[in-house]
């Protein structure tokens, strides 16, 4: 914590040196003390009142360290509460930091930052993978839920919640052969199951098996232990923004709004993708030619490849890509059928033979994909959605599956920064039911953000 600290107090000190050099202000010349003096103090006042902010944001609690996109909403929050106390003390004192000075020492210092935080955060997930800088946990709840849990928390190292042992109803216990942990202690016994095993955190995985009256008896005996509490609800692929609890009548009633479907936030997401299609497509004109030499060069055939895809609403279109197979690789596919990878209703190959060799490098970095920017521009896709799937595919789409096709599809999405044609059908589906139900202008931001790193990787393209 304190080498974050640390590494934000430069980020704030590099932010400080910019704005300096580049918009020249310097303290008053009437104030009582030296020009540099005035400037050193200034500076440490502002690098203090940075840290601070970020301290009152909760930007250093260790809970939303590494996990989410919580964590760089924070330092948002932060410094937005520091170009508001800016603001405030430019007025009242009279106009000593301009707006300039304030703007580019916030712009270069939260970029700086926000670097340091994504490297910080590989960094801790490296250690958590490793074994390091994690948790260990005590689940409770019945068999079938803690299994699912466990299984979820194993397969996400990076949250940092190392799940040590298992606590189950009495009736569960003795049919706990199939669990990846062991089974200790009794429900009614919790607290003093908690104290011999010494964890850092319990969390309650479903409603069921320890009561109301339970669980705020146990939060006291906790209180001052050092040990968390976590409740999961029992609404699943639900997020927090959609999550409120509201205390009515002295209950704590848990609230989920509905999904944002529809409204200002959706309009502005319909701009944002014309927009940003329209000036990416005269932008990389230039660089859509050279990709039709390489595939014209690489086999005969059309640039283009267009494939009937289904949209929002069930309405299907054609979609538009780099060919990167040879020209009569559908009425081939035959041919390569007993090599199919898939789990479910889709068809992969990690080495299909079709492929041409140039083909093999769009598809590596997914530059393959641009043209449908020309999609996204006639409104038939978006920048992130869902991955758009095939008539054959929604064809076996059970009534679950069905709710991909409330939202448009996408370009990117939580299916291509997670690992794409390396995931199974369950997961592909999972992930794209979890975006339609929990879209934000900041997911969107947070998938954008990675799709750049899985770009660069290439994981799970081919």
């Amino acid at each position: 914590m304190r080498l974050l600290a640390v590494c934000d107090a430069g980020a704030a000190a590099i932010g400080l040196g910019f704005a300096w050099l580049l918009v020249g202000e310097t303290p008053d010349e009437s104030l009582a003390i030296e020009p540099v003096v005035a400037i050193v103090v200034v500076g440490v006042a502002l690098v203090a009142l940075w840290l601070l902010t970020l301290w009152l944001s909760n930007a250093y609690e260790p809970r939303y360290l590494g996990i989410g996109f919580e964590e760089y909403k924070r330092v948002g929050y932060a410094a937005v509460r520091v170009l508001a106390a800016i603001a405030i003390v430019s007025f009242v004192g009279g106009g000593e930091l301009g707006v300039g000075f304030a703007a580019v020492f916030l712009a270069v210092g939260l970029t700086v930052q926000l670097v340091q935080r994504r490297a910080a955060r590989k960094g801790l997930h490296r250690l958590r993978a490793s074994g390091q800088c994690n948790r260990n946990v005590l689940v409770v709840g019945a068999r079938r839920e803690v299994r699912e849990l466990v299984e979820h928390l194993q397969s996400a190292p990076y949250t940092g919640l190392e799940v040590v042992a298992a606590c189950l109803p009495p009736g569960d216990a003795a049919a706990s052969d199939d669990l990846p942990v062991p089974v200790v202690g009794r429900v009614g016994d919790l607290y003093e199951t908690v104290v011999g095993l010494g964890v850092d955190a319990v969390v309650i995985a479903d409603s069921h098996t320890i009561d109301g009256e339970s669980l705020r008896h146990l939060a006291w005996q906790l209180e001052d232990s050092g040990v968390q509490l976590i409740v999961a609800p029992a609404v699943t692929q639900v997020a927090g923004p959609r999550i409120v609890i509201h205390p009515i009548a002295g209950l704590p009633l848990l609230e989920v709004d509905e999904p944002e479907l529809t409204g200002g936030q959706r309009l502005v997401k319909e701009v944002f993708d014309r927009v940003v299609s329209l000036v990416l497509l005269v932008l990389l004109s230039p660089v859509f030619l050279v990709l039709a030499i390489v595939v014209r060069s690489s086999s005969r055939g059309p640039v283009f490849f267009r494939q009937v895809r289904v949209g929002r609403d069930g309405r299907e279109f054609t979609m538009y890509k780099f060919r990167t197979m040879v020209d009569d690789a559908d009425r081939r596919q035959h041919e390569v059928a007993h090599l199919d990878e898939a789990d479910g209703v889709l068809f992969k190959i990690r080495a299909d033979p079709r492929v041409t060799r140039g083909g093999a490098v769009l598809r590596r970095h997914s530059v393959d994909e641009l043209p449908q920017l020309w999609n996204v521009l006639r409104g038939q896709m978006s920048i992130v959605g869902p991955r758009p799937p095939l008539p054959s595919e929604v064809q076996h789409y059970g009534s679950d599956a069905q709710r991909r096709l409330l939202v448009k599809p996408g370009m990117s999405g939580l299916w291509q920064v997670s690992g794409r044609s390396e995931l199974s059908w369950e997961e592909s589906i999972r992930l794209d039911l979890y975006y339609v139900e929990n879209w934000s202008p900041a997911l969107d931001a947070q998938i954008l953000w990675r799709t750049i790193g899985a770009v660069v990787r290439g994981r799970g393209a081919y």
